[in-house]
């Protein structure tokens, strides 16, 4: 079988690297390297990425091992029938470690045909780290290097307003462009960068808050085998998707011309406010995902579309979100039903095995960005706390002790975490008044959750009983008893 490179698929174009894209991971393989290669096919895009691992380890050498070449296969239904395509994505043009290939990185930020820059360094990766300096080879953050990047840009080019940058953000995060350039400006400020330079960040520089939708389970690990054989290729980054994506732009007019995604045949929209998207999105897609990951996870099911199809924690997902997730939200009744039925079925897709631990990467501030919002708006509403809501904080403290039924399992998250839980599991003895300390440690953590959420009335006592419940009898009956009738400590007074 023919390894996947550019010597062994005959004719391929070599594009201009017009975008640097932070992040090198499934999802924006499957999602942005794609439409970028559907719009180079059919709209004349002509853009080529050079794709940057935002942290200094990563996949970049496996990405030029296969000199960028890798396949999305999509499965899923379309207009009512089922689907399969694969896709050969070639927009990449090379890979680049900055931590180690320092003047490369630096080459493609001065290059001429440079105009766009696509992140998805994670929900925790727009984040303000005052220790970053402009001398620095490397700055610790993302926006500390978003900063030192478009200031030599803009030393090298003396301010020429055509040389500035479309910055199109796919963090998971409300605003994440919006925040993106607040850190930036709080850097300028601190580092004490000429006017100049700001007013050229303002005028010659577009930060697009955006929102994405598409499940990407990931590398087909079960069916590798076969699927390399149907491409006739050795492709170690095949990258399985959904059909279905979503890609909604917050933007000026002047980049919609500039990124042709409508002639192109892909759903991208570009609007003046994303609001109503995003909330019915995060909310009730990976509200839904994140509320039910550990539930499902210590339940014994691997896959969402198990989880869904199981009794009681299909039923917990969809109480979740018709009881719970949609009173909270902007539309009407009708619609909101209509946007989550559309979304729940996408959970019984058959062709899709969406692993809840590649889900639970990254847990706590998903969390925090997906399910908190929910919990306080019903708590504001209702004067009670929404119970699977306040279950699933329960189950994913569970979840963190990496053991279950006596069998443990590997958590992957940011290192502070895992010590974090590692240290306060190891102190608690499993009685009531233990869990509850533990209880406390974690709603304590304004790090994740902005503020203290102890202080929320009770909060702390009912997160406390369901995890003491889960401990004492297993998420299985757990599930079931949060299933059956309301629970009083839920009630306020």
């Amino acid at each position: 079988m023919l390894k996947l490179n550019r010597s062994t698929v005959e004719n391929l174009p070599v594009y201009p690297e017009r975008i640097l894209q932070f992040g090198e991971g499934n999802f924006l393989r499957a999602f942005a390297d794609w439409m970028v290669t559907k719009m180079n096919r059919n709209a004349g895009f002509n853009s080529g990425v050079v794709v940057v691992q935002p942290i200094e380890r990563g996949m970049v050498d496996m990405i030029n091992a296969q000199d960028g070449l890798f396949h999305v296969y999509l499965k899923g239904i379309k207009d009512g029938k089922p689907v399969k395509e694969f896709t050969l994505v070639d927009s990449i043009t090379r890979g680049l470690n900055p931590y180690t290939q320092l003047i490369e990185y630096k080459k493609v930020i001065d290059s001429p045909n440079l105009r766009f820059i696509i992140s998805n360094t994670t929900e925790a990766g727009i984040a303000w780290d005052g220790n970053d300096r402009l001398e620095m080879d490397l700055q610790n953050s993302f926006p500390g290097k978003m900063t030192a990047l478009l200031y030599q840009r803009f030393k090298t080019y003396k301010g020429d307003p055509s040389k500035g940058l479309i910055i199109i953000c796919c963090e998971l995060i409300d605003k994440n462009a919006d925040i993106l350039k607040k850190y930036v400006l709080q850097h300028c400020e601190n580092w004490k960068l000429e006017q100049e330079f700001i007013q050229w960040l303002n005028i010659s520089c577009a930060f697009c808050n955006s929102l994405v939708d598409r499940i990407v389970p990931g590398f087909p690990k079960e069916e590798i085998e076969a699927i390399q054989k149907e491409l006739g290729y050795e492709d170690n980054l095949v990258v399985v998707g959904e059909y279905f994506h979503l890609w909604v732009i917050e933007g000026p007019d002047w980049v919609q011309k500039e990124f042709p995604a409508e002639k192109a045949g892909l759903d991208v929209k570009f609007v003046k406010d994303m609001k109503r998207f995003r909330e019915q999105k995060v909310q009730v897609l990976n509200g839904c995902h994140t509320g039910s990951y550990a539930v499902s996870f210590l339940s014994g099911m691997d896959t969402v579309r198990e989880a869904f199809e199981n009794l009681e924690v299909g039923n917990f997902m969809k109480e979740l979100v018709y009881d719970e997730v949609l009173p909270v939200l902007d539309g009407t009744e009708k619609e909101l039903k209509s946007f989550a039925n559309k979304i729940l079925e996408r959970f019984r897709n058959p062709y899709i095995r969406h692993q809840w631990q590649s889900i639970a990467l990254n847990a706590m501030s998903k969390w925090e960005t997906r399910n908190l919002p929910t919990l306080l708006n019903y708590y504001e509403t209702h004067q009670m706390l929404p119970q699977k809501i306040v279950f699933s904080l329960a189950a994913m403290i569970a979840y963190f002790k990496g053991e279950s039924d006596g069998v443990s399992y590997k958590i992957q998250d940011d290192k502070w975490i895992l010590d974090f839980y590692k240290a306060a599991w190891a102190e608690c003895d499993g009685r009531p008044i233990s869990i509850q300390a533990l209880v406390k440690k974690v709603l304590k953590l304004e790090k994740v959750w902005k503020r203290d959420l102890n202080e929320v009335p009770n909060l702390t006592i009912s997160v406390t009983c369901y995890l003491f419940l889960i401990e004492q009898v297993g998420m299985k009956k757990a599930v079931k008893a949060v299933l059956s009738d309301s629970n009083p400590l839920m009630k306020i007074g």
